[in-house]
């Protein structure tokens, strides 16, 4: 009983770090459904949107959500969530302060978009990094904006990356 006992708190002790580090709606989707990327890594710029019948998606980024919203075109959003890029808590879309581009690589995208909850951190992001203050609306049609050259982007890294996995395979067979 004794061991048992030891056993569940060095399990609990070992799990909650891991735990402690994730949001909620990170254990939900634990992926984003478009490309597949993990969440948890990617908690900086990661976006929830909840539907009005009820279901709610999780993606990596914004990048993400535009292809979502242009899925689900007959769905009508209740709450639009973006992780704030400082702190990860989630944040309702178009009440936080966005800066799009700079010098940071942005998540599935060449132009780099971040919420902020605060025009502080947005600002002194702008001031290490550039980048332009911005609205919801301007950073999602940005995403629409940048999405055929995004895409491109992503095949050519995708297929050089099948291409190098395909030519490690070939040697290591011979």
């Amino acid at each position: 009983m004794k061991n048992a006992f030891l056993l569940s708190c060095l399990i609990l002790f070992l799990t909650t770090p891991v735990l402690a580090g994730q949001h909620q709606d990170q254990l939900d989707h634990q992926s984003c459904g478009y490309c597949g990327m993990d969440r948890t890594m990617f908690g900086h710029s990661r976006m929830l949107v909840k539907y009005q019948d009820g279901g709610e998606v999780g993606t990596c980024s914004i990048h993400c959500m535009a292809l979502e919203f242009a899925n689900a075109i007959d769905r009508m959003p209740k709450q639009i969530l973006v992780a704030d890029y400082r702190s990860g808590d989630l944040l309702i879309a178009d009440q936080a302060v966005w800066v799009l581009g700079g010098d940071q690589q942005g998540v599935m995208t060449a132009r780099a978009k971040w919420a902020f909850g605060q025009r502080s951190d947005a600002d002194a992001f702008i001031a290490e990094h550039g980048g332009v203050i911005a609205d919801f609306d301007q950073a999602m049609k940005a995403s629409f904006e940048d999405m055929y050259q995004d895409t491109q982007r992503i095949r050519k890294m995708r297929a050089m990356k099948k291409k190098k996995m395909g030519s490690m395979k070939m040697h290591k067979s011979n």
